[in-house]
């Protein structure tokens, strides 16, 4: 049997292996994962809802045969609706609801063999770039408990940096998959808009703002589960350009000589933190010993336009989920079943009328159209991920005198992600760099629309170069 810290430092890849090699059960797995979920979890916090009778039952049954049979996994909770537990989105609005029916990208999980083993802590509708619901309390950064982990997919990221399971789901509104994984030193990239889909309850959301994928330990992980889970399903608005071939198949494969723009500044001119420069300044020396070319550059567009639209869409995306819960339980959200900030932005939201949320959408299309004009030139765009390392917990607070106070802090943190979600672009966070204190830091590369295989490519070299998968944060064992 496989003890828990070996399971601690393989990915799923390796992890499936020994199942289909007999070297483990399934069970054995499951069981490892809850211990470490007991022991770790009341430290950090990334585990709200235990599935663990569900997944004793799941691995003492047939399992399907997939690329991941009988390995762990666990669920953000947002979106992924599994029959019969409970999806709150990190709300009391929600506390009471139990979905009946999965989503299809949880059947897409089932099928590809994986076993769900608990739910992930997230911001109330995943609204802030930290993992502080009032609802469940905060999660806390594996590196340092005083951090934050990220959001709105920190559960999942410091899952998976305590080594409590391989890869986890997450999803990406704004840099949600992004965001954690730098915070917490994983792997994350965010797919292509309408690379995975949103069904049966969604075609788009905020007109393709959000995705799914997952946080992972490893290159090939995520690119093994996309190629389980990516593709349309009956009713689809629209869908992503399909890949040429497997994403697992451009792991490893020659990337070629990638023309690369890089900066260390945010959008609004301002300096990335110095920890955030040198992790740029390590990818930029990483590339170009690989023979990649590149060039100190910018995308040129209207950053003030880009900003106030996408408040449009995001705080219409707030006022909309009140309408579906209003519908989903019978009675209207009341104020006091909320956090300040989800108020305030449902307030904001009512502001809108359907021309100006049409409106937002067409300036963001032209904005989109600005940046697609900047990759007709280069293949990839190099940033920081955040504008600096985690910050403390608390950072992001949202006082009811003050409700938008952390969500302009927030906007202030994620200069770079949120860009990718306007335009659908593919972009992931690598973990290349650590602080003299131990804390991580990400950076960002992002791609052509469609082209998830030249990022991949690109990760598995910097891996291979650059491999963090042996990095234990202090709460691992």
């Amino acid at each position: 049997m496989v003890d828990s810290r070996e399971l601690a430092t393989l990915d799923a890849t390796a992890i499936a292996e020994k199942v289909r090699q007999k070297e483990v059960t399934p069970s054995e797995l499951v069981e490892v994962v809850i211990e470490r979920i007991e022991h770790i979890n009341p430290k950090i916090n990334a585990v709200i809802t235990p599935m663990f009778d569900e997944a004793r039952k799941t691995a003492k049954g047939k399992l399907p045969k997939g690329p991941f049979t009988g390995v762990p996994f666990l669920l953000k909770d947002i979106l992924a609706a599994y029959a019969g537990v409970r999806l709150s989105y990190g709300s009391a609005a929600l506390k009471d609801y139990i979905p009946d029916f999965d989503s299809e990208l949880v059947k897409r999980f089932k099928r590809a063999g994986l076993i769900t083993v608990g739910k992930t802590n997230t911001p109330e509708f995943g609204l802030l770039s930290t993992t502080e619901p009032l609802f469940f309390g905060p999660t806390r950064n594996p590196w340092d408990t005083e951090r934050t982990t990220g959001g709105s997919s920190g559960g999942t990221a410091a899952a998976v940096a305590a080594g409590i399971v391989p890869m986890a789901h997450a999803s990406d509104g704004g840099g949600s998959i992004r965001i954690p994984a730098s915070c917490c030193g994983v792997f994350g990239i965010k797919p292509t808009r309408a690379r995975n889909p949103l069904a049966p309850t969604h075609g788009d959301i905020q007109s393709g703002l959000v995705v799914e994928h997952a946080l992972t330990r490893s290159v090939r992980d995520s690119a093994a589960l996309l190629d389980a889970t990516a593709g349309p399903d009956v009713g689809d608005p629209y869908w992503a350009p399909p890949p040429k071939r497997p994403f697992l198949q451009e792991v490893g494969a020659d990337p070629g000589k990638i023309r690369i723009a890089y900066t260390s500044k945010a959008i609004t001119g301002e300096v990335a933190h110095k920890e955030c420069v040198k992790a740029i300044d390590t990818a930029v020396s990483l590339c170009s010993e690989h023979g990649h070319e590149l060039v100190e550059a910018n995308p040129d567009f209207n950053i003030q336009a880009m900003y106030q639209n996408f408040v449009a869409l995001w705080s219409g995306g707030v006022t909309a989920v009140f309408r579906n819960i209003e519908q989903l339980r019978g009675s209207p959200v009341l104020q006091e079943e909320v956090e300040p900030l989800t108020w305030e932005l449902a307030k904001i939201g009512r502001q809108y009328n359907a021309g100006d949320y049409l409106f937002s959408i067409m300036m963001l299309q032209q904005i989109s159209r600005d940046i697609a004009r900047f990759f007709q030139e280069y293949d990839i765009w190099l940033t920081p991920t955040l504008i600096e390392p985690p910050v403390p917990l608390g950072y992001f607070d949202c006082p009811p005198e003050h409700p938008m106070k952390g969500f302009l802090r927030a906007g202030e943190f994620t200069p770079f992600t949120q860009i990718q979600n306007i335009t659908g672009q593919p972009a992931m966070s690598m973990p290349l760099h650590w602080t003299s204190d131990g804390l991580p830091v990400g950076t960002h590369f992002v791609g052509r629309f469609g082209d998830e295989a030249t990022l991949f490519r690109l990760a598995a070299q910097i891996e291979v170069a650059l491999p963090w998968i042996k990095r234990q944060p202090p709460i691992h064992v």
